[in-house]
């Protein structure tokens, strides 16, 4: 049961793919809490998810969009406007691909045309999300924009590859935006760094299943599933966390603040 935490508030949800994704679980949850929202995700993407699905379970329209396009941000921020009936309170940005990790390229041998795509997308299309609703003013006083990311952006997980920049770089834009944001229309922006999570995509970096058991033993409350880290975002899209902006917020189980830990040495 929802508590109306966003009762009346509209936003957009990029990412969802299928059931496994955080931005589906997302979606899901800020609806049960009086969201109306769009949701979005990449033209080649919606022909393999479910996504048209959830669109008809939560009545919200599913607008395809390239989040490297300015013109498709530009349409899906017009068209998403209009059929709320208003400006936006929320935007989510979950989106991360990489064609080395998808390769199995090495870190030390990397393609340099498929690193900028990397960053492309998933770093550099949130400044373009954040820079086309600046200028388009389709963010409400007071709204609240969140990137996911992962704590690679600071310490080194080699199999995670140039994602790691990609995360850092996400998380500076975030701060550096951030600050525009509020001066403008008080809009508050954050990152939540999320625990290895089963998702489809997470599940494809090599060596994931042995890093989530890793990762869930280190960290005192086990790794935070999909589920709670749409409570985190719902918390952080509601009006109780007007004042938390350019943060990296750790949703992870306190894995960010182990050295070691007696179940992993024990093991």
């Amino acid at each position: 049961m929802g508590n109306n935490l966003l009762q009346g508030k509209k936003g957009i949800i990029f990412g969802a793919l299928d059931d496994k994704s955080i931005a589906w679980k997302v979606a899901e949850r800020c609806v049960e809490e009086g969201a109306q929202i769009t949701l979005t995700n990449a033209p080649v993407a919606l022909r393999f998810g479910g996504i048209q699905k959830l669109g008809e379970a939560l009545n919200a329209p599913v607008i395809p969009a390239d989040a490297t396009s300015d013109e498709d941000l530009e349409a899906l921020i017009d068209q998403s406007t209009e059929a709320l009936g208003g400006k936006l309170d929320f935007v989510l940005h979950s989106i991360g691909m990489s064609l080395n990790v998808r390769k199995n390229r090495a870190y030390t041998d990397l393609k340099y045309d498929w690193m900028h795509k990397t960053f492309d997308i998933s770093a550099i299309s949130f400044h373009r999300v954040m820079q086309m609703a600046m200028k388009k003013d389709a963010m409400n006083d007071w709204g609240s924009i969140l990137a996911l990311t992962y704590i690679a952006a600071q310490r080194v997980f080699p199999d995670y590859n140039e994602m790691a920049e990609s995360k850092a770089l996400l998380e500076s834009f975030a701060r550096s935006f951030g600050y525009h944001w509020a001066k403008a229309k008080n809009v508050r922006v954050n990152t939540i760094s999320q625990s290895p999570t089963m998702t489809t995509a997470g599940s494809g970096v090599k060596g994931f299943d042995e890093f989530f058991s890793y990762a869930d033993k280190m960290s005192p409350l086990g790794n935070a599933s999909a589920d709670a880290c749409a409570d985190y975002c719902v918390a952080m899209f509601s009006d109780l966390t007007r004042y938390v902006t350019m943060q990296n917020l750790f949703h992870d189980g306190g894995f960010s603040r182990m050295g070691m830990s007696p179940d992993v040495l024990n093991q």
